[in-house]
């Protein structure tokens, strides 16, 4: 389905596509799915464009444990007439994985090995923005419709040149990069703000709290743009993505007001982490490279400085983190946070995929969910359930 939509249905060239599919692992006892070959060549697709990859590539795993399998992919070749295997998987931004097939036939258990599933499946995922971005003839998907109109609205509100696409060496100032990174940045926080999530300490919330600052950051030091700028593109992101999420349009006030708070906070924050990494270079050995890991983990924890944020600094000071002594921080940090959800009783039993089985071996029925579905979001961003009756 997935090869006959994109070559019958979408006209994408077949020469153009790369497939790749899992060629065993000696260590965990896997062979190479020989089967998933066969059937592509079976297809029609030509033997040099269908190639094996280890277990770094081609077995999909959710995370240390749970459902996994191997996986076949499809790559596409922006330039084309020419043979591009050997960057398959090699991180070029010419040749691209659009869809991903993958065989859900084991679990991965706690002690790290690999459990047949009792009923297997097939899980699919298409890259959208990617594909947009092939049918549209563009080699970027900075380069469309999904997102031009916010990278035109940014050069409006900001005191450097248009959006050029570079990258590397050739995006002097990394203007390029903030370019990206807001646009990214500001579709995700006004689609997020919109469905109820806001900026906070914890979990989802915290992500998005480091999102925002990443994007103030960029807005304000690198595209030099006024102080309310972010906020100002969410009208341009609700005109573009307003159909799939109508609430981006009758919530674009509140979005701006949050992102405009957030924001007067964090260039507070943002001034203080300045003055302290200035303060704690200047203290420095001038020939050491290394920037201290505890005044990072300071910015990080206290000021609430997104990591990457912070190595990006250091990098314009030709400074690096301490990369060892962070990872002992962070362990640390993580053993302290374990240990008082141990304190608190916050701990939850589970049940993994073969406790499942077992019950419903035994008929125990499905858990009715459906309720779960019966919301709506209400006029103050809070979401309101349906009452449901027995």
């Amino acid at each position: 389905m997935a090869w006959r939509l994109l070559t019958q249905e979408y006209g994408i060239p077949a020469d153009r596509l790369y497939i790749s599919y899992f060629s065993g692992d000696v260590a965990n006892g896997l062979p190479a799915d020989e089967e998933t070959r066969q059937i592509w060549l079976s297809m029609g697709v030509q033997p040099d464009h269908v190639l094996p990859f280890g277990m770094k590539d081609n077995f999909w795993e959710m995370g240390e444990t749970g459902p996994c399998g191997p996986c076949t992919e499809i790559h596409y070749d922006h330039i084309g007439n020419r043979n591009a295997a050997s960057l398959v998987n090699a991180d070029s931004p010419d040749v691209v994985e659009i869809w991903n097939l993958v065989f859900m036939q084991y679990n991965r258990e706690v002690n790290g090995s690999l459990r047949p599933l009792p009923q297997c499946s097939v899980d699919t995922g298409m890259g959208l923005e990617r594909l947009v971005t092939v049918l549209q003839g563009k080699r970027s998907n900075y380069d469309t419709d999904l997102f031009t109109p916010i990278l035109s609205a940014i050069h409006q509100c900001s005191k450097v040149p248009a959006y050029q696409g570079r990258t590397g060496e050739a995006d002097v100032g990394q203007v390029d990069m903030a370019y990206r990174v807001v646009a990214d940045h500001i579709r995700t926080l006004s689609v997020c703000i919109a469905d109820g999530v806001y900026p906070g300490m914890t979990g989802a919330e915290l992500v998005l709290r480091r999102i925002l600052r990443r994007a103030v950051r960029f807005t304000t030091e690198v595209l030099q743009a006024p102080e309310g700028a972010l906020a100002s593109l969410v009208p341009t992101v609700a005109h573009i993505l307003g159909d799939a999420y109508p609430e981006l349009h009758t919530e674009s006030e509140r979005i701006m007001d949050l992102i405009n708070q957030n924001e007067v906070q964090f260039l507070s924050s943002l001034k203080q982490g300045r003055r302290v990494i200035d303060r704690t270079l200047s203290n420095m050995d001038k020939d050491s490279a290394v920037f201290p890991a505890s005044v990072a983990w300071s910015l990080y924890r206290n000021l609430g400085f997104p990591l990457d944020l912070i190595d990006l600094m250091l990098e314009e000071k030709g400074k690096v983190v301490d990369k060892k002594e962070m990872a002992v921080l962070e362990d640390e940090y993580e053993k302290l946070r374990l240990q008082s959800e141990e304190d608190d009783g916050d701990r939850v039993n589970q049940l993994d995929l073969h406790s499942l089985a077992e019950l419903q071996s035994r008929g125990v029925p499905h858990t009715d969910d459906s309720p779960k579905y019966c919301y709506s979001l209400g006029p103050n961003g809070q979401y309101v359930t349906t009452q449901q009756h027995a």
